[in-house]
């Protein structure tokens, strides 16, 4: 998967001869799974239709502060694209472009967008080969990237004038790979290896029956999926759920049994970074499991039950420089029972859940929790959907690393 799926993407494209091949990059976009919203100079409209744009796109295309055909006159937010973007890309930058863009020489939509642009922002400069090396334009490279802005190089080869040499746009599929690796290159957690554990286990009274928990996985699913985001390598061991990864930089290991999570997780600890064991693993299991249906007969039926092996205190009596998280969901003496596994067990951090918290617990698309670390310094959250969780874990877990 791309580490471009669901960015939401600025495109500025300027008026230039390269703008037909904005065309290509927008689909390239939308193939890797980004959102694409397109803004076009007036003048690169010669070169391009914005109806090309906007068809490939599925968004509409803006070129002006307002819509001069619309009685109503509404205004194109430029604050408001710009906060939109996760990323923005001017391709192609011409000499023009470039110039307003390091004086602020605010004429358009599209450079008062990134004056209002507080994500990365990217330009891929497009010009004849006396434009390109012109003092004025390599000025305007050097402001751009004093500024913080990325210039994606101009490459070689046969230009419109038809001279030879520097200055034509990269390729759409050069811009995306360029792209990718530079923002991989910055994920907070690449190279890092995470293990998480999700979902209930299923613990089995005889073929077709088993005690199990209301444990949806969600929590889980999401911490996996924010840390591939991240750039980690992510091995999710799950217990049964109808959730499924959406990046390939998850490797899912599916289990039944609390059993199956113990083995799984001993086979994957030693070697990763980090372990977060966010699934609703069983205590007890049927101390004999029955080969054949059990028949409805008496009317009082009894199982005997027997303790699960702790797969979290497991883990921390043999962790050496992991940084390992646990959660507790608990319905009473909630901080004081969650300080109690953090000692047992040799956790790191400990992510607390009481039910007593409107919104909070299993099957619910939102989650309250309070943090509490090794040192049992309390760090209480407010409600939040657990995608946004997620990233408070994972915002702990990027901040360890920073300090180590």
């Amino acid at each position: 998967m791309s580490v471009l799926n669901g960015k939401k993407i600025l495109l500025g494209v300027s008026g230039g001869i390269a703008a037909y091949k904005t065309a290509s990059l927008v689909r390239l976009f939308i193939k890797a799974g980004a959102h694409v919203q397109v803004i076009m100079t007036p003048a690169s409209k010669d070169f391009v239709t914005p109806l090309t744009l906007s068809t490939l796109s599925k968004n509409p295309v803006y070129s002006s502060f307002f819509n001069q055909d619309d009685e109503d006159a509404v205004w194109n937010n430029h604050v408001d694209l710009a906060l939109w973007a996760d990323l923005m890309i001017i391709a192609p930058a011409t000499a023009n472009t470039l110039s307003k863009m390091t004086t602020g020489n605010c004429d358009n939509l599209l450079i008062a967008t990134y004056l209002s642009a507080k994500c990365p922002v990217y330009f891929a400069p497009a010009m004849d080969l006396d434009m390109y090396k012109h003092p004025s334009t390599l000025s305007s490279f050097a402001a751009l990237k004093q500024f913080g802005n990325v210039m994606i190089p101009a490459e070689s080869g046969e230009l419109a004038s038809g001279l030879s040499g520097e200055g034509r746009m990269a390729e759409p599929e050069n811009i995306i790979a360029f792209l990718e690796a530079d923002l991989e290159s910055k994920l907070p957690l690449k190279g890092k290896k995470i293990l998480i554990t999700a979902g209930p286990t299923y613990e089995a009274i005889d073929p077709v029956r088993f005690i199990g928990n209301h444990s949806s996985g969600k929590m889980g699913f999401d911490i996996a999926h924010e840390a591939a985001n991240l750039g980690a390598e992510v091995i999710l061991v799950s217990g049964p759920t109808h959730y499924k990864a959406k990046n390939s930089l998850v490797k899912v290991v599916d289990v039944i049994s609390a059993q199956d999570m113990y083995d799984a997780c001993h086979l994957y600890f030693n070697d990763v970074d980090v372990a977060i064991a966010a699934a609703a693993v069983a205590d007890y299991r049927p101390k004999v499991v029955a080969l054949q249906k059990i028949k409805k007969a008496a009317d009082d039926f009894s199982i005997e039950l027997e303790k699960t092996k702790d797969i979290l205190a497991s883990l921390g009596a043999i962790k050496k420089n992991q940084f390992l998280i646990g959660f507790a969901l608990e319905t009473e003496n909630e901080i004081e029972n969650a300080k109690l596994k953090i000692q047992k067990k040799n956790l790191d951090l400990i992510v607390l859940n009481s039910l007593q918290d409107e919104g909070a617990g299993f099957k619910k698309e939102t989650n309250k929790v309070t943090f509490i670390d090794h040192n049992f310094e309390i760090e209480p959250m407010e409600l939040k959907s657990k995608e946004s969780v997620a990233v408070d874990i994972l915002n702990k877990v990027i901040l360890h690393f920073s300090k180590s």
